[in-house]
């Protein structure tokens, strides 16, 4: 019987959190894409010194004051014990001791024996920062499950991380089911041009996986023995596999069979969903003790990407120990009609400030230029249509930032 979308993607996720590997030390020039296995704290107070945003002085008492040494960034101030005193002092220095306010060098002057005048600026902006200003010592910056980006290598560096413990990120494999597929050359004569086999990759990667051209075989051959030695071979790399095609029950589909040899558990078996619903994610004992996943991904490429997000995006998320990825809410500014008892995934397009969404065409199982011109799917929910207005969940798809705009 077919499982709910939103159910079928709840279990995904469930599944995948559950298998999550150990947490293990990366370097942080290494950390990016990674997830943190733990909270990201404070190692002292940021910044741990009183620093200087400006080039100027660092005062003391009435003016004129007279300069009694300089402090650059990087080395310690000696403290200014003298009213009618000043240092110079540089950006991002250490504000001396005894300081009581800092002059801009553009708002100074200096006469003929040397002693500076000057007014500080008044406003609400500080002229240095006080010790703790950003964080306090041992406070959460970020928590666990954050995706790592360049933004919180930055974080870490600056409270002195020299590396972070993160998620292990998944290994994928990708098998193309299909005698009749080409992998070159233009369709014809009953054949069609494998575009999955070039894709998936992608698609996986940019869900946190890692893959590359070796873990990517097909199209195997269509017998029940050559299904069971790709994928024997595939789950013994990966602890993710995603197939394409075969996951219904025609005369050259193997795949049922194939898990079955294997002593895989359904987690999910066909979603209530169109297009794509002869979907499919199984969990298959591994020979370290730890599962392994394959995802059945069905051959028509539409349905193939959307079996992709529906099951793999929140499996990957649960894998690396994320949140479960959350659905957007969007205007929908065309109808839409329901697919009956079924959920229904229409590709749109985002306005520029992705609060409304559009549908766009050739739409079929089988199409991928409607895809390639979308930015997701809009959810139309069982027994429900959509019409112009209305506010509607939106499924993005996993793209790069700065991607068709």
């Amino acid at each position: 019987m077919s499982v709910d979308w939103e159910e079928a993607r709840e279990l995904a996720y469930a599944a995948g959190r559950a298998a999550a590997g150990a947490a293990e030390p990366v370097a942080l020039p290494d950390a990016d894409g990674r997830t943190l296995a733990e909270p990201l704290r404070a190692l002292t107070d940021l910044p741990a010194f009183p620093t200087s945003s400006i080039d100027g002085w660092a005062v003391r008492g009435p003016k004129p004051w007279r300069p009694v040494g300089r402090v650059l960034a990087g080395h310690v101030a000696p403290p200014l014990t003298d009213d009618g005193t000043c240092v110079e002092i540089a950006t991002g220095a250490m504000v001396p001791v005894g300081a009581e306010a800092l002059v801009r060098v553009e708002a100074s002057t200096r006469d003929g024996d040397g002693l500076v005048s000057g007014e500080p600026r008044n406003g609400y902006v500080p002229e240095w920062r006080q010790p703790g200003e950003e964080a306090h010592k041992d406070e959460e910056l970020l928590p666990v499950g954050t995706a790592i980006d360049p933004a919180v290598i930055g974080v870490a560096a600056t409270c002195g991380y020299e590396s972070l413990n993160v998620y292990p990120r998944p290994r994928a494999g990708l098998l193309v089911f299909g005698d009749e597929l080409l992998t070159g050359g233009t369709p014809g004569a009953g054949r069609v041009r494998d575009s999955l086999g070039p894709q998936v990759p992608g698609w996986l990667r940019r869900l946190g996986a890692s893959i590359d051209a070796s873990a990517v075989a097909g199209p195997v051959q269509d017998t029940l023995d050559a299904h069971l030695t790709a994928l024997r071979e595939a789950l013994s790399k990966s602890e993710l596999v995603c197939t394409t095609g075969g996951t219904m029950h025609g005369p050259v589909d193997h795949l049922h069979p194939t898990l079955t040899e294997l002593g895989a558990e359904y987690l999910v078996n066909t979603v209530a969903v169109r297009p794509g619903f002869p979907m499919l994610l199984a969990r298959v004992p591994g020979p370290d003790g730890r599962p392994r996943f394959l995802a059945g991904l069905p051959g028509n490429p539409q349905s193939a990407v959307i079996a992709l997000i529906t099951l793999v995006s929140p499996l990957l998320a649960g894998l690396q120990g994320r949140p479960a990825p959350r659905l957007a809410t969007v205007e929908l500014t065309g109808e839409v009609r329901g697919r009956g008892g079924d959920t229904h995934l229409a590709l749109a397009r985002l306005d520029h400030d992705g609060r409304s969404a559009t549908p766009v065409g050739h739409v079929g199982s089988a199409m991928l230029r409607g895809l390639s011109n979308a930015h997701g799917f809009v959810v139309v929910r069982p027994g429900t249509e959509a019409a112009a207005g209305d506010l509607v969940p939106f499924l993005p798809l996993p793209l790069v930032t700065g991607e068709r705009p």
